[in-house]
């Protein structure tokens, strides 16, 4: 997920709109996290009706105020705005820990077609190493709430162990009961992928199920 945006300029929704140019930073901030890429725009009546759920969904994930241990999650916006200053109100109204690029940035139109948006607004969820976990978790953002964190978190295999409290570990394995389910339900895609290859190798035998 971090090779995403290497050699990217992501910006920080926060007064000054500082900029993370180095490697090092965009590292710091994004590595091990499950990534949330917001695709929506301004003038979007859907997206300005999601905008406050998802800006609660993330505070009560990120902000102290709700919860003792930030889960490793980030969100990036971004922008299908019109004009700079449509982008300029919509960040207004984003968390401040949010990220955004910058409305003169081409790489956001590239993100639009690398994730295959067709409808706005779009919550594509990746795991740590980049792949789609969710190709847009809106509706299930909408119905479960911060709930998503933990279904997403078991299917992407990221141990957290401050999500548990302490007593929770004692005796237990680290998957819920429902952890079959959840990686079956999220893994549709990967399969889905794996299937088209195997297609365009061919059914015929001879390799096919030797051992690696």
């Amino acid at each position: 997920m971090v090779d995403l945006f290497l050699n990217r300029v992501l910006v920080e929704n926060n007064w000054d709109q500082d900029e993370l140019n180095t490697e090092r930073e965009i590292i710091g901030i994004l590595e091990n996290r499950i990534l949330m890429l917001f695709f929506a725009s301004a003038e979007c009546g859907e997206c300005q009706e999601f905008l406050p759920v998802l800006n609660d969904f993330f505070k009560r994930l990120k902000d102290p105020v709700y919860i003792e241990y930030p889960k490793l999650l980030a969100l990036v916006y971004v922008s299908l705005d019109q004009s700079q200053e449509q982008q300029e109100s919509f960040l207004k109204e984003l968390p401040k820990k949010c990220l955004f690029l910058a409305y003169e940035d081409p790489y956001r139109r590239q993100l639009e077609a690398m994730f295959n948006v067709e409808e706005l607004p779009t919550v594509a969820v990746l795991r740590p190493d980049g792949s789609v976990l969710i190709p847009n978790a809106v509706e299930e953002i909408l119905c479960l709430g911060p709930d998503c964190y933990r279904n997403w978190q078991e299917a992407a295999e990221i141990i957290d162990r401050s999500f548990m409290i302490s007593e929770d570990f004692e005796g237990r394995s680290m998957r819920s009961w429902s952890d079959p389910v959840r990686r079956l339900k999220y893994k549709v895609e990967d399969e889905k992928k794996k299937e088209t290859k195997k297609k365009s190798r061919g059914w015929g035998g001879g390799g096919g199920d030797e051992a690696w």
